[in-house]
């Protein structure tokens, strides 16, 4: 696979088609995320589902999108 560039977006800020900003736990997860980022962490449980999310960092760091519908997916334009 080719390296992809990521999309010109902030690392911290999902895709609106993947994370609405509208949901009632957008902050919350939001939150989550940017805790992980922090600490370096590849991923941190979902405070809904309970499920293991992987931080755009990790994705981007990837280098290439796996289309498989991440949250946090930095190639997502």
């Amino acid at each position: 696979m080719t390296r992809q560039p990521p999309a010109d977006r902030p690392l911290d800020q999902p895709h609106p088609s993947r994370l609405d900003p509208a949901d009632p736990q957008f902050q919350q997860i939001l939150e989550a995320h940017a805790a992980a980022l922090a600490s370096g962490s590849p991923g941190y449980l979902d405070p809904v589902s309970g499920l293991f999310v992987l931080t755009a960092v990790y994705l981007r760091d990837r280098g290439t999108c796996c289309e498989r519908g991440c949250r946090h997916c930095p190639y997502l334009r």
